[in-house]
């Protein structure tokens, strides 16, 4: 289902690599806070932190996959907008485990 054609976050695509970025860091961060031997409650409260700063690029993903892939193949109709559809619901199903 992933036709080649640019993504619904290609416009927004310089402010997602900043925030991938950031979230980078922080992750290079946690390594050297267990390095560090820093307490327990404190790495596991800046795990919180990157696991949210992920958690809010996937939903902003899934907003710019919904208004632009979804909605163009709704647009076209018939198996085209079903099948996109069922994607995005699995999409929301795997955001939701994690």
């Amino acid at each position: 289902m992933s036709e080649r054609r640019s993504p619904g976050y290609a416009a927004d695509k310089d402010a997602l690599r900043t925030r991938l970025r950031r979230i980078e860091g922080q992750v290079r961060g946690l390594q050297r806070m267990v390095e560090d031997d820093t307490y327990c409650i404190d790495v596991l409260t800046q795990i919180s932190a990157a696991t949210k700063a992920l958690q809010a690029v996937a939903l902003n993903l899934l907003e710019g996959h919904l208004h632009h892939c979804v909605h163009d193949a709704i647009v076209i109709g018939g198996p085209t907008a079903d099948a996109k559809i069922t994607e995005a619901a699995a999409a929301v199903r795997r955001l939701v485990r994690s």
